[in-house]
């Protein structure tokens, strides 16, 4: 499905980094001395669109530019990449960045992108990890290298405190006030930043909007949900529930597996302070929480560097 693009300038060693999220993908290239050499953003997948023919469609569309991307600076000799959605099955996924970066399948290993979000912030058995992007999900890798969840089960069933999960938040909120008192939205900050960002007050502009586009796109409503919390008492409400159930999260955890740091990372989580005020308070006393932006790509790129190293 498509040809092997021309490589830049190959150097021996490089390793490509994926992160591929519901709203942006973001690569990286890194040197053997794990020096990050470049890197660049692409539309949002998820190993979900390989469910269907247009969205396996879409996914090799974006690999195909990611590819391009890269090869205009060098060619990796591995690739590590995390894809959120992943359950498993990537050899037609490997196959494809394979053949579009003209290197071996065997040189491509993929996980889901939670794996990837965790190593950029603790080495095994160190922390835990709460991730809020599109979806949420709390993670925990122990010093035998399984991998543990909390969540992270999809945004039909929960994902509580992602950005979905706060744009589902927000429509519930404003067609409910409009079942009860038809207009009210012309009286609320957040309902009318959510329909200019939807298209419109008509019911048909929501009805599209969150049932016709793919949950990357949904999630970017939170944005207009955080942009009016400080008018408007219930987008406030919303947050501050979003950071409680990124919370509920860290402490399934803590609860499992005992008191460790916590870190909690993800678009999402950097939309309000109430988000990350509410979790705070929502976590044992004696708790060590740390909001970072973490370069989930980047560790990627270097994990891709090692195990270029143990071959």
């Amino acid at each position: 499905m498509g040809q092997a693009l021309m490589p830049g300038a190959a150097t021996p060693g490089i390793g490509l980094g994926i992160d591929a999220g519901g709203t942006q993908t973001r690569w990286a290239l890194a040197a053997p001395d794990g020096a990050i050499l470049a890197e660049g953003t692409v539309a949002g997948l998820s190993a979900l669109q390989m469910s269907k023919p247009d969205g396996r469609a879409s996914v090799h569309a974006t690999f195909t530019e990611l590819a391009r991307a890269v090869l205009a600076q060098a060619q990796p000799a591995r690739v590590r990449a995390g894809l959120t959605g992943f359950g498993g099955d990537g050899e037609l996924l490997a196959s494809w960045l394979a053949e579009l970066l003209g290197i071996a399948p065997g040189a491509i290993a993929m996980c889901n992108d939670i794996e990837i979000a965790y190593r950029a912030s603790f080495m095994p058995g160190e922390g835990y990890l709460v991730y809020a992007g599109t979806g949420s999900i709390g993670a925990f890798i122990d010093d035998d290298g399984q991998f543990h969840r909390a969540g992270g089960r999809g945004v039909v069933l929960d994902d509580g405190g992602g950005g979905f999960w706060i744009a589902r938040e927000a429509l519930r909120h404003i067609w409910r006030r409009e079942d009860e008192a038809p207009g009210s939205w012309e009286h609320s900050p957040m309902a009318r930043a959510v329909f200019d960002h939807v298209g419109g007050s008509d019911w048909a502009c929501s009805r599209q909007f969150i049932y016709g586009q793919e949950r990357g796109e949904v999630g970017k409503l939170a944005l207009a949900v955080a942009a009016s919390a400080g008018q408007d008492p219930a987008a406030a409400a919303i947050l501050s529930e979003a950071g409680r159930e990124l919370g509920r999260l860290a402490n399934a955890l803590l609860h499992r597996f005992g008191p460790r740091p916590v870190s909690l990372a993800g678009r999402a989580a950097d939309l309000h302070p109430s988000i990350v005020a509410s979790m705070r308070a929502s976590l044992p006393d004696n708790t060590q929480l740390t909001h970072t932006a973490m370069r989930a790509h980047h560790a990627a790129a270097r994990l891709a560097v090692a195990d270029g190293n143990t071959t």
